[in-house]
Protein backbone atom coordinates (compact mmCIF):
# COMPACT_ATOMS: atom_id res chain seq x y z
CA UNK A 1 0.00 0.00 0.00
CA UNK A 2 1.01 3.55 -0.48
CA UNK A 3 -1.26 5.46 1.37
CA UNK A 4 -3.43 6.80 -1.96
CA UNK A 5 -7.08 5.47 -2.27
CA UNK A 6 -7.25 3.26 -5.69
CA UNK A 7 -10.21 5.71 -6.81
CA UNK A 8 -12.18 8.33 -5.78
CA UNK A 9 -14.12 8.68 -1.92
CA UNK A 10 -16.18 5.56 -1.18
CA UNK A 11 -19.57 7.34 -0.54
CA UNK A 12 -21.07 5.81 2.59
CA UNK A 13 -25.01 5.12 2.76
CA UNK A 14 -27.29 7.77 4.83
CA UNK A 15 -27.95 5.06 7.30
CA UNK A 16 -23.72 3.85 7.08
CA UNK A 17 -22.53 2.96 10.44
CA UNK A 18 -19.99 5.42 10.80
CA UNK A 19 -17.39 5.08 13.55
CA UNK A 20 -14.95 8.08 14.44
CA UNK A 21 -11.93 7.11 16.90
CA UNK A 22 -10.88 10.46 18.77
CA UNK A 23 -13.28 13.11 19.98
CA UNK A 24 -11.34 15.66 19.72
CA UNK A 25 -11.47 19.05 17.14
CA UNK A 26 -11.02 16.95 13.86
CA UNK A 27 -13.40 14.07 15.04
CA UNK A 28 -16.19 16.26 16.23
CA UNK A 29 -16.39 18.18 13.20
CA UNK A 30 -17.04 15.15 10.71
CA UNK A 31 -19.48 14.24 13.41
CA UNK A 32 -21.25 17.39 13.11
CA UNK A 33 -20.70 18.09 9.51
CA UNK A 34 -22.21 14.50 8.65
CA UNK A 35 -25.47 15.74 10.31
CA UNK A 36 -25.88 18.76 8.33
CA UNK A 37 -25.26 16.73 5.43
CA UNK A 38 -28.32 14.29 6.44
CA UNK A 39 -26.25 11.28 7.40
CA UNK A 40 -29.32 9.64 9.58
CA UNK A 41 -26.99 6.70 10.40
CA UNK A 42 -25.43 5.65 14.02
CA UNK A 43 -22.12 7.56 14.39
CA UNK A 44 -20.08 6.11 17.60
CA UNK A 45 -17.46 9.18 18.63
CA UNK A 46 -14.85 7.43 21.01
CA UNK A 47 -12.59 9.86 22.51
CA UNK A 48 -9.67 8.75 24.87
CA UNK A 49 -10.40 11.69 26.99
CA UNK A 50 -13.48 12.05 29.56
CA UNK A 51 -14.64 15.47 27.34
CA UNK A 52 -16.91 16.20 24.72
CA UNK A 53 -15.30 17.46 21.88
CA UNK A 54 -12.82 20.76 22.95
CA UNK A 55 -10.22 23.30 21.50
CA UNK A 56 -6.79 22.92 22.08
CA UNK A 57 -5.61 26.35 21.55
CA UNK A 58 -7.35 28.27 24.91
CA UNK A 59 -5.37 25.73 26.99
CA UNK A 60 -1.88 27.69 26.18
CA UNK A 61 -3.59 31.39 26.64
CA UNK A 62 -6.23 31.92 28.63
CA UNK A 63 -7.05 29.11 30.28
CA UNK A 64 -3.75 28.69 31.89
CA UNK A 65 -3.68 31.82 32.57
CA UNK A 66 -6.67 31.52 34.70
CA UNK A 67 -8.60 34.34 33.03
CA UNK A 68 -11.17 31.58 31.52
CA UNK A 69 -11.70 27.56 32.81
CA UNK A 70 -11.83 24.87 30.76
CA UNK A 71 -15.68 25.55 29.64
CA UNK A 72 -14.53 28.10 27.14
CA UNK A 73 -12.46 25.30 24.92
CA UNK A 74 -16.08 23.28 24.13
CA UNK A 75 -16.42 22.57 20.60
CA UNK A 76 -19.90 23.01 20.97
CA UNK A 77 -22.67 24.24 23.44
CA UNK A 78 -24.29 21.00 25.39
CA UNK A 79 -27.60 21.36 23.19
CA UNK A 80 -26.14 21.52 19.82
CA UNK A 81 -24.17 18.35 21.01
CA UNK A 82 -27.06 16.66 22.42
CA UNK A 83 -28.77 17.55 19.13
CA UNK A 84 -26.34 15.40 17.09
CA UNK A 85 -27.36 12.34 18.89
CA UNK A 86 -24.78 10.72 18.69
CA UNK A 87 -22.71 7.47 20.29
CA UNK A 88 -20.85 9.28 22.33
CA UNK A 89 -18.10 7.08 24.40
CA UNK A 90 -15.69 9.30 26.28
CA UNK A 91 -12.45 7.75 28.62
CA UNK A 92 -12.51 5.07 25.76
CA UNK A 93 -9.68 3.28 24.09
CA UNK A 94 -9.64 1.42 20.88
CA UNK A 95 -6.95 -1.09 21.08
CA UNK A 96 -7.41 -3.50 17.46
CA UNK A 97 -9.10 -2.37 14.09
CA UNK A 98 -10.54 -5.76 12.31
CA UNK A 99 -10.07 -4.24 9.18
CA UNK A 100 -12.31 -7.68 7.33
CA UNK A 101 -14.85 -7.71 9.71
CA UNK A 102 -14.84 -3.95 9.82
CA UNK A 103 -15.00 -3.77 13.71
CA UNK A 104 -13.14 -1.94 16.56
CA UNK A 105 -12.37 -3.11 19.35
CA UNK A 106 -12.23 -0.98 23.40
CA UNK A 107 -10.22 -1.53 26.00
CA UNK A 108 -13.08 -2.97 28.21
CA UNK A 109 -13.71 -6.08 25.72
CA UNK A 110 -16.72 -3.77 23.40
CA UNK A 111 -16.40 -5.05 19.98
CA UNK A 112 -18.55 -2.01 17.67
CA UNK A 113 -19.12 -2.76 14.11
CA UNK A 114 -18.29 0.24 11.26
CA UNK A 115 -18.95 1.16 7.69
CA UNK A 116 -17.23 3.72 7.92
CA UNK A 117 -14.05 4.45 10.32
CA UNK A 118 -12.41 7.89 11.05
CA UNK A 119 -9.11 7.81 12.69
CA UNK A 120 -8.62 11.05 14.01
CA UNK A 121 -6.43 10.08 17.17
CA UNK A 122 -4.00 13.06 16.88
CA UNK A 123 -0.84 13.14 18.54
CA UNK A 124 1.01 12.67 21.84
CA UNK A 125 3.46 15.36 23.18
CA UNK A 126 7.15 14.38 22.99
CA UNK A 127 8.49 13.55 26.17
CA UNK A 128 12.54 14.23 27.45
CA UNK A 129 13.95 11.64 29.10
CA UNK A 130 15.24 14.42 31.27
CA UNK A 131 13.31 13.52 35.14
CA UNK A 132 11.08 10.89 36.23
CA UNK A 133 7.54 10.68 34.23
CA UNK A 134 5.32 12.33 36.81
CA UNK A 135 7.63 14.25 38.58
CA UNK A 136 5.63 17.06 39.89
CA UNK A 137 7.73 19.68 38.59
CA UNK A 138 7.54 18.75 34.86
CA UNK A 139 5.32 19.56 32.55
CA UNK A 140 3.53 18.76 29.17
CA UNK A 141 0.55 20.72 27.84
CA UNK A 142 -1.71 19.46 25.66
CA UNK A 143 -5.15 18.06 27.93
CA UNK A 144 -7.42 20.30 29.70
CA UNK A 145 -5.79 18.17 32.93
CA UNK A 146 -2.21 19.64 31.71
CA UNK A 147 -3.71 23.07 30.96
CA UNK A 148 -5.38 23.10 35.13
CA UNK A 149 -1.83 21.54 36.38
CA UNK A 150 0.41 23.69 34.77
CA UNK A 151 -1.38 27.03 35.10
CA UNK A 152 -1.99 26.32 39.10
CA UNK A 153 2.07 26.07 39.61
CA UNK A 154 2.05 29.25 36.94
CA UNK A 155 0.21 31.54 39.18
CA UNK A 156 2.53 30.61 41.99
CA UNK A 157 4.75 32.73 40.41
CA UNK A 158 8.79 31.87 40.60
CA UNK A 159 10.68 30.96 37.42
CA UNK A 160 9.81 28.68 34.62
CA UNK A 161 12.39 26.76 32.35
CA UNK A 162 10.75 26.10 28.57
CA UNK A 163 12.54 23.33 26.67
CA UNK A 164 11.56 24.15 23.01
CA UNK A 165 11.19 27.46 21.05
CA UNK A 166 8.18 26.31 19.19
CA UNK A 167 4.50 27.92 19.43
CA UNK A 168 3.63 25.78 22.17
CA UNK A 169 6.87 26.49 23.89
CA UNK A 170 6.77 30.76 23.53
CA UNK A 171 3.17 30.95 23.86
CA UNK A 172 3.51 28.83 27.42
CA UNK A 173 6.42 31.68 27.86
CA UNK A 174 4.18 34.69 27.06
CA UNK A 175 1.35 33.31 29.49
CA UNK A 176 3.87 32.28 32.44
CA UNK A 177 5.53 36.35 31.82
CA UNK A 178 2.53 37.96 32.03
CA UNK A 179 1.97 35.87 35.21
CA UNK A 180 5.10 37.24 36.71
CA UNK A 181 7.38 34.19 36.39
CA UNK A 182 10.90 34.68 35.16
CA UNK A 183 11.43 33.20 32.22
CA UNK A 184 13.74 31.00 30.31
CA UNK A 185 13.67 29.32 26.78
CA UNK A 186 16.05 26.88 26.05
CA UNK A 187 15.97 26.02 22.19
CA UNK A 188 17.82 23.30 20.06
CA UNK A 189 18.39 25.15 16.98
CA UNK A 190 19.68 28.56 16.21
CA UNK A 191 16.62 30.53 15.71
CA UNK A 192 12.99 30.32 17.24
CA UNK A 193 10.45 28.52 15.26
CA UNK A 194 13.35 27.27 13.04
CA UNK A 195 11.12 24.42 11.71
CA UNK A 196 8.20 26.80 10.47
CA UNK A 197 9.64 30.27 10.23
CA UNK A 198 11.61 32.21 8.06
CA UNK A 199 14.18 34.72 9.25
CA UNK A 200 11.55 37.39 9.67
CA UNK A 201 9.34 35.82 11.73
CA UNK A 202 12.10 34.24 13.82
CA UNK A 203 13.41 37.47 14.91
CA UNK A 204 10.55 39.28 15.54
CA UNK A 205 9.55 36.41 17.93
CA UNK A 206 13.11 36.90 19.85
CA UNK A 207 12.57 40.17 19.73
CA UNK A 208 9.42 40.21 20.95
CA UNK A 209 10.17 37.56 24.06
CA UNK A 210 13.02 39.17 25.03
CA UNK A 211 11.19 42.93 25.26
CA UNK A 212 9.09 41.64 27.48
CA UNK A 213 12.52 39.79 29.80
CA UNK A 214 12.51 36.14 28.69
CA UNK A 215 16.03 34.77 28.74
CA UNK A 216 16.03 33.20 25.06
CA UNK A 217 19.00 29.94 24.83
CA UNK A 218 19.72 29.68 21.38
CA UNK A 219 21.84 26.62 19.70
CA UNK A 220 21.60 25.35 23.57
CA UNK A 221 22.35 21.73 24.46
CA UNK A 222 20.81 20.33 27.72
CA UNK A 223 23.56 18.11 29.82
CA UNK A 224 21.53 17.57 32.63
CA UNK A 225 18.83 18.01 34.94
CA UNK A 226 18.94 17.55 38.78
CA UNK A 227 16.57 18.53 41.74
CA UNK A 228 18.19 21.39 43.82
CA UNK A 229 16.77 22.48 47.06
CA UNK A 230 12.76 23.03 46.25
CA UNK A 231 13.43 23.74 42.29
CA UNK A 232 15.60 22.39 39.99
CA UNK A 233 18.79 22.97 38.07
CA UNK A 234 19.26 22.96 34.21
CA UNK A 235 22.57 22.23 32.82
CA UNK A 236 23.73 23.35 29.64
CA UNK A 237 26.61 22.33 27.41
CA UNK A 238 28.47 25.26 27.47
CA UNK A 239 28.28 25.40 31.14
CA UNK A 240 25.08 27.83 31.98
CA UNK A 241 23.31 26.36 34.97
CA UNK A 242 19.92 27.73 34.64
CA UNK A 243 17.81 27.70 38.50
CA UNK A 244 13.99 26.87 37.72
CA UNK A 245 10.52 25.89 40.00
CA UNK A 246 9.33 24.13 37.19
CA UNK A 247 10.16 22.99 33.87
CA UNK A 248 7.85 22.46 30.49
CA UNK A 249 8.80 20.35 27.54
CA UNK A 250 7.47 21.84 24.11
CA UNK A 251 9.13 19.64 21.89
CA UNK A 252 6.43 18.80 19.19
CA UNK A 253 3.80 16.15 18.96
CA UNK A 254 4.33 12.80 17.97
CA UNK A 255 0.91 11.79 15.48
CA UNK A 256 -0.39 8.51 17.16
CA UNK A 257 -0.33 6.26 14.05
CA UNK A 258 -0.21 3.28 16.80
CA UNK A 259 -3.34 1.99 15.67
CA UNK A 260 -3.60 2.25 12.19
CA UNK A 261 0.15 0.52 12.02
CA UNK A 262 -1.03 -2.54 13.61
CA UNK A 263 -3.89 -2.77 10.90
CA UNK A 264 -1.88 -2.86 7.71
CA UNK A 265 -2.69 0.63 7.07
CA UNK A 266 0.23 3.17 5.44
CA UNK A 267 2.10 5.54 7.51
CA UNK A 268 4.66 8.09 7.52
CA UNK A 269 5.08 10.53 9.69
CA UNK A 270 1.26 10.17 9.90
CA UNK A 271 -1.13 8.12 8.24
CA UNK A 272 -0.99 8.29 4.83
CA UNK A 273 -3.76 9.81 3.00
CA UNK A 274 -4.93 11.60 -0.50
CA UNK A 275 -6.87 14.57 -1.07
CA UNK A 276 -10.05 13.22 0.09
CA UNK A 277 -8.40 12.08 3.51
CA UNK A 278 -8.70 8.54 2.63
CA UNK A 279 -6.62 5.86 3.46
CA UNK A 280 -5.87 2.54 0.89
CA UNK A 281 -8.58 1.31 2.64
CA UNK A 282 -11.49 2.64 1.08
CA UNK A 283 -13.82 2.01 4.20
CA UNK A 284 -10.94 4.09 6.21
CA UNK A 285 -10.12 8.02 6.68
CA UNK A 286 -7.71 9.92 8.65
CA UNK A 287 -8.11 13.43 9.70
CA UNK A 288 -6.35 16.34 11.87
CA UNK A 289 -2.96 15.98 13.28
CA UNK A 290 -2.48 12.41 12.90
CA UNK A 291 -3.02 12.49 9.14
CA UNK A 292 -0.33 12.93 6.48
CA UNK A 293 -2.49 14.09 3.80
CA UNK A 294 -1.59 14.91 -0.27
CA UNK A 295 -2.66 18.53 -0.77
CA UNK A 296 -3.70 19.24 -4.19
CA UNK A 297 -3.14 22.88 -3.72
CA UNK A 298 0.49 22.59 -2.45
CA UNK A 299 1.31 20.09 -4.72
CA UNK A 300 2.51 17.49 -1.88
CA UNK A 301 2.32 15.32 1.14
CA UNK A 302 1.82 17.77 4.31
CA UNK A 303 0.84 16.85 8.17
CA UNK A 304 0.02 20.34 9.22
CA UNK A 305 -0.82 20.85 13.40
CA UNK A 306 -3.49 23.82 13.49
CA UNK A 307 -6.84 24.69 14.52
CA UNK A 308 -7.69 25.66 11.05
CA UNK A 309 -6.64 22.75 9.70
CA UNK A 310 -8.10 19.96 11.87
CA UNK A 311 -11.68 22.03 11.48
CA UNK A 312 -11.42 22.20 7.97
CA UNK A 313 -10.46 19.07 7.00
CA UNK A 314 -12.37 17.54 9.71
CA UNK A 315 -15.30 19.03 6.99
CA UNK A 316 -14.03 17.73 4.02
CA UNK A 317 -13.64 14.60 5.09
CA UNK A 318 -17.62 14.34 5.96
CA UNK A 319 -18.30 15.74 2.73
CA UNK A 320 -16.10 12.63 0.96
CA UNK A 321 -18.18 9.90 3.37
CA UNK A 322 -21.56 11.71 2.30
CA UNK A 323 -20.48 11.70 -1.64
CA UNK A 324 -20.47 15.49 -1.46
CA UNK A 325 -18.24 17.50 -3.24
CA UNK A 326 -15.07 18.40 -1.34
CA UNK A 327 -15.33 22.40 0.05
CA UNK A 328 -12.85 24.56 -1.57
CA UNK A 329 -9.34 23.93 -0.30
CA UNK A 330 -7.98 26.84 1.06
CA UNK A 331 -4.17 28.14 2.39
CA UNK A 332 -2.97 26.31 5.49
CA UNK A 333 -3.89 29.02 8.22
CA UNK A 334 -2.69 29.37 11.54
CA UNK A 335 -2.49 31.91 14.63
CA UNK A 336 -0.77 32.71 17.65
CA UNK A 337 -1.71 35.13 20.45
CA UNK A 338 1.48 36.27 22.35
CA UNK A 339 1.34 39.38 24.87
CA UNK A 340 0.01 41.94 22.85
CA UNK A 341 0.72 40.50 19.64
CA UNK A 342 -1.67 38.62 17.27
CA UNK A 343 0.47 36.50 14.46
CA UNK A 344 -1.19 34.94 11.60
CA UNK A 345 0.54 32.80 9.13
CA UNK A 346 -0.91 32.00 5.71
CA UNK A 347 0.27 30.02 3.28
CA UNK A 348 3.83 28.78 2.40
CA UNK A 349 6.62 31.03 3.62
CA UNK A 350 10.55 30.68 4.08
CA UNK A 351 13.93 32.57 3.36
CA UNK A 352 13.48 30.92 -0.59
CA UNK A 353 10.86 33.41 -1.40
CA UNK A 354 10.62 36.96 -1.95
CA UNK A 355 9.51 38.73 0.82
CA UNK A 356 8.09 42.26 1.09
CA UNK A 357 6.82 44.08 4.05
CA UNK A 358 4.52 46.59 4.64
CA UNK A 359 4.06 48.22 7.75
CA UNK A 360 0.40 48.98 8.97
CA UNK A 361 -1.85 52.31 10.09
CA UNK A 362 -1.14 51.07 13.79
CA UNK A 363 1.95 50.58 15.60
CA UNK A 364 3.14 47.12 15.82
CA UNK A 365 1.42 46.30 12.75
CA UNK A 366 3.50 44.48 10.00
CA UNK A 367 2.99 42.26 7.19
CA UNK A 368 5.40 40.44 5.13
CA UNK A 369 4.43 38.56 1.95
CA UNK A 370 5.83 35.72 0.23
CA UNK A 371 6.50 35.84 -3.71
CA UNK A 372 7.53 32.74 -5.67
CA UNK A 373 9.87 33.11 -8.75
CA UNK A 374 6.79 34.26 -10.55
CA UNK A 375 5.52 36.65 -8.82
CA UNK A 376 2.64 35.09 -7.19
CA UNK A 377 1.76 35.46 -3.43
CA UNK A 378 1.92 32.53 -1.86
CA UNK A 379 2.20 33.39 1.60
CA UNK A 380 2.16 35.90 4.42
CA UNK A 381 2.97 37.12 7.99
CA UNK A 382 0.79 39.44 9.67
CA UNK A 383 1.05 40.82 13.27
CA UNK A 384 -1.53 43.09 14.30
CA UNK A 385 -2.92 43.15 10.37
CA UNK A 386 -5.77 40.23 10.54
CA UNK A 387 -7.75 42.09 7.44
CA UNK A 388 -4.29 42.05 5.35
CA UNK A 389 -4.71 37.92 5.85
CA UNK A 390 -8.52 38.25 4.79
CA UNK A 391 -7.11 39.67 1.95
CA UNK A 392 -4.38 38.09 1.29
CA UNK A 393 -6.26 34.82 1.33
CA UNK A 394 -8.49 35.52 -1.90
CA UNK A 395 -5.27 36.97 -3.57
CA UNK A 396 -3.77 33.37 -3.02
CA UNK A 397 -6.79 31.80 -4.25
CA UNK A 398 -6.33 34.05 -7.53
CA UNK A 399 -2.91 33.27 -8.37
CA UNK A 400 -1.65 35.93 -10.93
CA UNK A 401 1.41 37.44 -10.54
CA UNK A 402 1.37 41.01 -7.77
CA UNK A 403 3.45 44.23 -9.13
CA UNK A 404 6.05 44.09 -6.18
CA UNK A 405 6.20 47.56 -5.90
CA UNK A 406 2.80 48.13 -5.42
CA UNK A 407 2.84 45.17 -2.76
CA UNK A 408 5.48 47.05 -0.69
CA UNK A 409 3.62 50.73 -0.75
CA UNK A 410 2.10 50.71 2.22
CA UNK A 411 0.21 53.70 1.40
CA UNK A 412 -1.59 51.86 -0.84
CA UNK A 413 -4.77 48.84 0.74
CA UNK A 414 -4.16 45.53 -0.02
CA UNK A 415 -7.51 45.05 -1.35
CA UNK A 416 -6.32 47.28 -4.51
CA UNK A 417 -4.32 44.35 -5.73
CA UNK A 418 -7.64 41.99 -5.70
CA UNK A 419 -8.66 44.32 -8.92
CA UNK A 420 -5.21 43.79 -10.95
Amino acid sequence: MNGEAAEGPRTASPDARVVIVGAGQAGGWVARTLRQLGHAGTITLIGAEPHKPYERPPLSKAVLKGDDDASVTRLFSEESFAGLALDFRPASTVTSIDRQARTVSLEDGTVIPYDTLVLATGGTPRALPLLPEGHPRQHLLRTIEDAARLGGALRQGGSIAVIGGGWIGLEVAATARQLGCAVHVIELADRLCQRVADRHLSAGLADLHRKHGVSLHLGACIAGVREEGLGLSIALEDGTAIAADHLVIGVGITPNTALAEAAGLACDNGVLVDGHGQTADPAIYAVGDVANRHSPLAGCRQRLESWAVAQNEGVAVAHAIAGQPRPEEEPPWFWSDQYDANIQILGRIGDDLDSVERTGPTDGARTFAYLNGSGTLVGMVAWNAPMDIKVGKRLIARSIPVERARLADSAAPLKSLLKG
